[in-house]
């Protein structure tokens, strides 16, 4: 058996480097853990919050303490931060565990694809997809996946001089109505997403989402279930069981998917057969519209009352801890979090290889 050295990349220049820590913690202990653990020899690569590039020593100290690195140890050299350590040419798949922009937008997988190396996860379009809420509605829509009703607003309409709230809210008003929910179209983990129920709340959820980027999104709300599909595979996806996330918060923000305790995971979720069905075929389509590979967790809207279903979004490289949605879905499904690794790196080499 040829022993290949796995490239363990993580950390990243996004409000996620937390979580993709805990998500290289996982990760790692699997590459070591499992049946083919002898088949892999781990080199980790830290990138701290500004962006420089670590050693695997100084990566490995990360891994063992799950804490980011003390930002006074961060090179102020801009050549220097982005200098990739030599043992970087030692690598044969990468496995980037970033989350979030600068890391599954399609940025690090351009200069993986640059390297020539193969990598875990989709490439530069089905990431940049991925990440943009905009781009990958309108592919969603070429799919002929239902969707919320949704309208694309830009910054410059939000902060334009003299101000144009109230012809824009009106047209928000006249379109989707109260609540609504308005995001920055390429950030994640709900992060800048604001429910609005009112004129004042839309005005500040507009200006709070234009701070995070220049192109935002306003979502229709829906009371709706929320149910979730792992896809795993390249160009024959498979599909997980569905499993549905409850929480007692007024909607799914940051500080409910990340506290341990204010959201629930239910696997499976108690569905109607044919439902489950649906989503399941739906979760494969979406994979497939925007190019997606390796991996992928697709979420849903489920309206118990109608029994309509709405795709929601896609999410390229999910959180993969042993509590993440994601590997819990494989896990129900019959495959253990050391296999699930096995089979990305794989995935990557058939792909890439």
């Amino acid at each position: 058996m040829t022993k290949r050295t796995i490239g363990l990349l993580f950390g990243g220049c996004s409000g996620e480097h937390e979580v993709s820590i805990a998500s290289a913690r996982a990760i790692a202990q699997a590459l070591s853990a499992g049946s083919n653990a002898a088949a892999y020899t781990l080199l980790p690569f830290y990138i701290q919050k500004n962006g420089q590039w670590c050693d695997s020593a100084i990566a490995q100290q990360v891994l063992t303490s799950g804490q980011p690195l003390s930002s006074d140890l961060a090179s102020s050299d801009p050549v220097d931060r982005w200098h990739l350590p030599p043992t970087a040419g030692g690598v044969d798949v990468w496995f980037p565990v970033l989350h979030g922009p600068n890391g599954e937008d399609g940025t690090v997988q351009g200069l993986l694809t640059l390297m020539q190396t193969p990598f875990v996860g989709s490439g530069i379009l089905g990431s940049a997809i991925g990440m943009d809420k905009l781009a990958m509605k309108t592919m969603f829509a070429q799919a002929g996946l239902p969707q919320v009703n949704y309208m694309a607003v830009s910054r410059s309409q939000v902060w334009s001089n003299p101000c144009i709230y109230p012809k824009l809210c009106d047209d928000i008003e006249a379109q989707l109505a109260y609540p609504c929910f308005v995001k920055p179209a390429n950030l994640g983990s709900s992060v800048g997403i604001s429910k609005a129920r009112s004129r004042a709340e839309l005005e500040a959820a507009l200006d709070s989402a234009a701070s995070y980027d220049r192109r935002l999104i306003v979502e229709a709300g829906v009371v709706a279930r929320e149910v979730e599909c792992a896809v795993l595979g390249n160009e024959q996806p498979q599909a997980s069981i569905v499993g549905e996330i409850t929480y007692q918060s007024d909607f799914y923000d940051y500080e409910t998917k990340y506290t341990e305790g204010k959201a629930d995971l239910i696997i499976p979720a108690a569905l109607p057969e044919a439902v489950t069905a649906q989503i399941q075929t739906m979760a494969i389509q979406a994979f497939t519209a925007i190019d997606a590979a390796g991996l992928a967790r697709v979420d849903f809207f489920y309206i118990e009352a109608t029994g309509d279903v709405f795709i929601n979004e896609i999410n390229t490289m999910p959180g993969f801890t042993v509590t993440s949605m994601y590997p819990r879905l494989w896990g129900a499904s019959g495959i253990t979090f050391p296999e699930l690794v096995d089979r990305l790196v794989q995935l990557a080499l058939d792909r890439n290889g």
